[in-house]
């Protein structure tokens, strides 16, 4: 302000100090120094005035209000925003009424007054029935005109509610004494005479009516006097006021004993019409068991305090103000806070445990002390520090709010019980059961559960991509046996019929897809009666078979095939056992002799065979089933003419990777022209049959590979690892308390078996694909298939802190997937066989040469060789067994130290043998190891 002619706005307290800093100048009033003296002076009256006041100004009727006015307006209400706006806009819920009488009061100009007029303002958050008694008067500007109203006001609510009181009590009470529920009475002002009492009143007093009524009260109750009651009344009698006084300790009789009893009274002067006080209302009620019991509650307070301290769950109690921990039982301390009674007692729960105040506790206690509500919460997750130490904690806890007498929230009481174990127990069964899902999914097993009345189906995930739905759609039983194919039909509805009466719901059929391409599937089930042995659900698995079928008909024609061309040939062609006992002839046998393979079958082999050379034939046979020795032997078979002719026989052990005999292979060829023709024609006859034996070992190679994979793959194999994978499942499903430790272990290592059996099963599987597949070779982008193989390992890349360094490797032509499962085994490899807190280094470059430029003979010296190279810095391998590694089921390792089946190196040897290449290895114990592979580009 630049006018130093501001006198009438000094001082005024607060809203003196508001007005001298409100910009007004950009209200309708205008700038303080335009303002008229009258407006001036009123302000000058009012701001230092001690008595309520307010101002309208002008035609905007702007307010002003001194200090003293202030508290009228209550909290969360108009001030201070209401100074120097628009009456209309700030009073909107009592202009109707204060309008008219402000425009009276500018109009006419005369001053009005009211008394304890009710006014309804918005104040404290809400719109309040306020009583007043106020004048408006008429503030006279500098021309003589009428420019303001001065309101001159008090709040009299309190008065009137009292009075109200007072008056509807008297009415009440004067018409319905003897009936109210409360202990009243009446006494008239000379010597307080008791004109009525009612029948509470009179138990108070413990008298009769007749030694009371119209008699004073002090002499009907001496033991009453001398208390200050006197005084009380005859104050009351004197001013008018009313008298309240609550546990007012007064001697009364009771039951002939005169005891120290406690009352809450209300004394209250009954008024006639003309003012004059003629009587007093005397309210009262003995509350002696009231304040016994308070005093009883400080004693359960202290009793529930020890009971607190002595409790066996986690129990502290906070204060309200600054969470100051009041009180810790020694389960708390203990085993939650893991502190003494010295560092928390006494001190801020916040300042001892800071680590809280980022967590959601802090906030719990203040909605408890706010709200006054209880919250509770199981398994919430807390971290406390222990020993400088965050650690995890689980806990169910309560938190309740303690209520003063007065209703006040003095303290929250905290319930903790530390679930942690239990949790983490339950976490780990919910691992397990997770586990066993994706066990499920990963050996592509659906699992099931049908409710047969209401044919509702749930399944799990993997099932709509199994029939070839999308996996968002739901997919209803109807609709899976709709894609039944018609011919497999009947299957289903038998193996329904005899669920029926076994329980036992088992087929295979085929399914006929949305795209119309054919899968197989196996089901497997149980059905459940009721106790009426109606039929209720269904559980079970299904898998894609499809697979499997189709390799059975590939070993089912290979086999087919090795039998034309075994019956195509002139030479003898047998198999035994690993026994020894034969039970494969080729025709050319039958056709030889002439015999039939019934009677071959009824009579034995060694019929054909000369009587002299049997005993010969049968000990040489058996010593070669002792050593594994090959079987060779010159003999005479008898033809179908009756003559007996030399027969030269050579039969092959067939042996597993363990070196077990799991077959024999044999060929016996006529070499009667041999023994009576030249040397010259024994050497081409010898020529012959080496060159037929040759073709016979690929012929039996092929058929060995065929007989493994089949053997490996059938189902004699998958089915008891489905029931051992289903049962174990079953037992881990039973709870903690019905499985011993013992138990425990067997399970885990009939899980370990199985899923070792299953990467077996897959790895068998991937290198009969590398036999039996059809070889395409496509030009690709290596980089890209040696991008998404890296893609796959990058939770094991992370896991290890692995470094993959792949140089660029161009476009090839291979056949992609047998390339891509190439890369997969050595980049896998070379992870898993990384040294102990070694971070795996692996480095994958190529190079394009001449054949006949690398340094070992190729096949194909004239072409352009793919040289592909990977190195690693893992545990390596003594490089004396450089060649061996390629063989199937070959470890340097044990299966403690490195999980696998020994087949992916097979695997690996097997595609580049498929691409005509050659692949080579170097390594040094704890030095890594390197892969050269040369695949020529044909």
């Amino acid at each position: 302000m630049t006018n130093t002619n501001y006198d009438f706005l000094a001082n005024g307290g607060e809203m003196g100090a508001l007005t001298r800093a409100k910009d007004w100048s950009s209200t309708v009033v205008g700038p303080v120094e335009n303002w008229p003296q009258s407006l001036r002076t009123t302000l000058g009256i009012l701001l230092n005035s001690k008595f309520p006041m307010f101002l309208f100004w002008g035609p905007e009727h702007i307010c002003f209000y001194n200090d003293a006015y202030r508290p009228s307006l209550g909290n969360n209400g108009k001030h201070p925003e209401i100074l120097g706006q628009k009456g209309a806009d700030y009073w909107p819920e009592i202009w109707d009424f204060i309008g008219p009488l402000i425009n009276q009061v500018l109009t006419n100009g005369e001053a009005t007054w009211h008394e304890d007029q009710l006014v309804p303002i918005y104040r404290n958050g809400q719109l309040e029935d306020v009583y007043w008694t106020f004048s408006y008067s008429p503030v006279i500007n500098d021309d003589g005109k009428i420019t303001g109203v001065l309101v001159v006001c008090t709040e009299t609510t309190d008065k009137v509610k009292i009075r109200r009181t007072l008056e509807e009590s008297n009415e009440r009470y004067r018409n319905n004494l003897l009936q109210t529920p409360n202990a009243m009475c009446i006494f008239s002002r000379k010597n307080f005479v008791v004109e009525i009492a009612n029948k509470l009143m009179l138990e108070i007093w413990e008298r009769q009516e007749h030694e009371v009524l119209h008699k004073p009260i002090f002499e009907s109750l001496p033991e009453a006097a001398g208390k200050g009651l006197e005084e009380m009344l005859m104050n009351v009698f004197l001013t008018g006021e009313r008298f309240s006084a609550n546990e007012l300790p007064v001697t009364l009789t009771r039951n002939g004993k005169i005891v120290n009893t406690f009352i809450n009274v209300v004394y209250e002067a009954v008024k006639e019409p003309d003012g004059t006080i003629s009587g007093i209302v005397a309210i009262a009620n003995d509350v002696t068991e009231s304040v016994k019991a308070r005093h009883l509650l400080a004693e359960r307070e202290k009793a529930f305090r020890n009971l607190v301290m002595q409790s066996p769950m986690a129990m502290a109690i906070f204060k309200k103000e600054n969470y100051i921990i009041e009180l810790a039982n020694t389960t708390m301390l203990r085993d939650i806070w893991q502190k003494t009674e010295s560092e928390t007692i006494g001190k801020p729960a916040l300042e001892v445990f800071p680590e809280l105040l980022n967590q959601k506790y802090p906030k719990l206690l203040n909605d408890v002390l706010k709200k006054g509500k209880t919250i509770r919460e199981n398994e919430s997750v807390a971290y406390i520090d222990i020993n400088n130490k965050l650690e995890k904690f689980y806990l169910d806890y309560q938190y309740t709010p303690l209520f003063e007498p007065n209703g006040e929230i003095s303290a929250v009481m905290i319930n903790v019980n530390n679930v942690t174990d239990k949790v983490e127990a339950r976490k780990k069964v919910e691992d397990a059961e997770e586990r066993v899902r994706l066990a499920s999914e990963i050996a592509e097993i659906v699992t099931w559960d049908l409710n047969i009345s209401t044919q509702e189906l749930i399944y799990s995930a993997n099932l709509p991509g199994l029939f070839g739905f999308q996996k968002s759609k739901k997919v209803a039983r109807a609709e899976i046996l709709k894609q039944i194919h018609p011919e497999d039909f009947p299957l289903v509805e038998k193996a329904y019929k005899k669920a029926l009466k076994t329980s036992i719901y088992k087929y295979e059929a085929r399914v006929i897809r949305p795209d119309n391409t054919i899968a197989w599937i196996r089901v497997h089930g149980k059905m459940f009666f009721n106790e009426l042995k109606n039929p209720i659900k269904m559980l079970g698995t299904i898998m894609d078979i499809t697979d499997e079928k189709n390799n059975q008909e590939i070993l089912r024609k290979s086999e087919q095939k090795f039998r034309l061309l075994a019956d195509s040939m002139q030479q003898f062609v047998w198999t035994s056992d690993a026994m020894g006992n034969l039970n494969y002839f080729n025709q050319s046998l039958y056709n030889y002799t002439g015999l039939t393979k019934l009677n071959v079958q009824e009579n034995g082999w060694l019929q054909v065979v000369h009587p002299d050379d049997r005993e010969k034939n049968i000990n040489s046979w058996m010593e070669s089933i002792k050593t594994g020795k090959e079987f060779v032997l010159e003999h005479r078979f008898l033809r179908h003419d009756g003559q007996y002719r030399w027969q030269y026989s050579h039969a092959i052990p067939q042996k597993d990777a363990k070196g077990n005999i799991q077959m024999w292979v044999g060929t016996s060829s006529d070499i009667q022209s041999q023994k009576d023709s030249t040397n010259e024609l024994e050497r081409q006859v010898l020529e012959r049959t080496e060159e037929l034996e040759s073709k016979n070992k690929d012929l039996i190679n092929m058929n060995i590979e065929l007989q493994s994979f089949a053997y490996i793959s059938s189902h004699d194999l998958q089915e008891p690892l489905r029931k051992i994978q289903t049962f174990a499942s079953r037992l881990t499903d039973l709870d903690e308390q019905n499985i011993s430790a013992k138990a425990k272990t067997y399970l885990e290592r009939i899980e370990f078996s199985a899923k070792r059996m299953q990467a077996l099963i897959q790895d068998l599987l991937t290198y009969s694909r590398t036999n039996s597949a059809e070889r395409t070779f496509v030009k690709t982008s290596l980089d890209e298939i040696a991008e998404e193989v890296i893609m796959d390992f990058s939770d094991r890349i992370e896991e290890k802190n692995a470094i993959i360094n792949l140089h660029p490797l161009g476009e090839g032509t291979v056949m992609p997937f047998q390339f891509r499962q190439l890369l997969h085994n050595l980049i896998g490899n070379a992870l898993k066989f990384s040294r102990a807190n070694v971070p795996p280094q692996i480095q994958i470059k190529a190079r394009r040469v001449i054949g006949h430029k690398l340094n070992f003979k190729v096949d194909y010296p004239d072409k352009i060789y793919f040289c592909l190279r990977i190195t690693d810095n893992g545990i390596g391998f003594d490089n004396e067994y450089k060649d061996r590694i390629f063989e199937v089921f070959q470890r340097l390792n044990t299966e403690n130290e490195f999980h696998g089946t020994g087949i992916g190196l097979a695997i690996v040897k097997k595609i580049v043998e498929n691409h005509k290449g050659i692949i080579k290895a170097n390594s040094e114990k704890n030095q890594g190891a390197t892969f050269k592979i040369y695949l020529p580009e044909l």
